[in-house]
């Protein structure tokens, strides 16, 4: 295979109201509506295209672990532990569902959120170097 996957282009996610979650994206997470109809809506956020597609009620992105823990899908990175930590009182203030800052072990730092359909998504303080690089 001469190709190499280069970037993810499109991530899913499942959502209950379309609407309601479009404007939830946007107004509290930053993200640029770019379409919308009944069934999905089109987001650009953190350099991918993030479609959200209306799906039954108690569908999200998460995954149960080996050991019984519901997990994210999705990694943002922020540049900094600053930056991480400015994000997460500002989601707090929001009134986001967050969990608290925590040490996994690694360089870094992380926090949990969650959105109006329960998907987890997970920030962490650290930029990928590629990232760095090319931006």
């Amino acid at each position: 295979m001469s190709e190499k996957l280069l970037r993810i282009g499109t991530t899913y996610i499942p959502v209950t109201n379309v609407v309601l979650s479009a404007e939830w994206y946007v107004m509290n997470i930053g993200a640029e509506l770019s379409y919308q109809d009944d069934d999905k809506a089109i987001l650009n956020l953190a350099n991918q295209s993030i479609f959200l597609v209306k799906a039954e009620r108690d569908q999200t992105s998460n995954f149960f672990d080996i050991y019984g823990q519901e997990h994210f899908s999705m990694t943002f990175e922020v540049n900094g532990l600053n930056a991480l930590e400015s994000l997460h009182s500002e989601f707090i203030n929001k009134k986001i569902k967050v969990g608290e800052i925590e040490d996994r072990g690694h360089s870094g730092r992380n926090f949990i959120f969650s959105d109006l359909d329960g998907n987890k998504f997970d920030v962490w303080s650290e930029l990928s170097p590629s990232f760095k690089e090319k931006f």
